[in-house]
């Protein structure tokens, strides 16, 4: 049988609400959204920097489509590959997910202020706040600045 994809990264967002709980202020009611926020993350990130890659690599001349994917472990991954002759793909190899949340969150090993802030507001008010929140913080300018390294590295690959 072979794995979902959604459901392996629906798994990363659970790792993720696992790793903010030592990074957040959560109490015991919190439990609930923050899963929903890390499944909210991941999924949102994950996506948002394949469709990213894929329209900045077109506009660059040197196509790159990003498939969700797992690999042999059952893990979220990003398959990527380049438009070759012929109508054949060229692979240039998988992105996995954990490690791509991770870059894009945790740059320098720790979560940046304002990101820790605008999830740390996430976990209350309503759930029109919490989104506002989740929004600010995937807009980040330490994300945005993620994604572009990573989209430069495979442009470099």
């Amino acid at each position: 049988m072979t794995p979902d994809p959604h459901a392996a990264l629906m798994t990363e967002g659970d790792r993720l609400a696992r790793q903010l709980t030592q990074t957040l202020h959560v109490t015991t009611h919190d439990p609930a959204r923050l899963t929903l926020l890390g499944r909210s993350l991941a999924l949102n990130l994950v996506n948002a920097f394949g469709q990213t890659l894929e329209h900045v690599t077109r506009h660059a001349g040197h196509p790159v489509h990003a498939q969700l994917t797992c690999d042999a472990h059952g893990h979220a991954t990003l398959h990527l590959t380049r438009a070759g002759p012929s109508s054949r793909d060229l692979p240039l190899g998988d992105l996995p997910a954990a490690d791509l949340l991770r870059d894009l969150l945790w740059p320098h090993g720790t979560l940046h202020p304002a990101i820790r802030e605008h999830l740390q507001n996430a976990l209350s008010g309503s759930e029109h706040h919490a989104t506002r929140a989740l929004v600010a913080a995937l807009r980040h300018p330490s994300v945005l600045k993620g994604m572009e390294a990573k989209i430069r590295a495979v442009l470099t690959a």
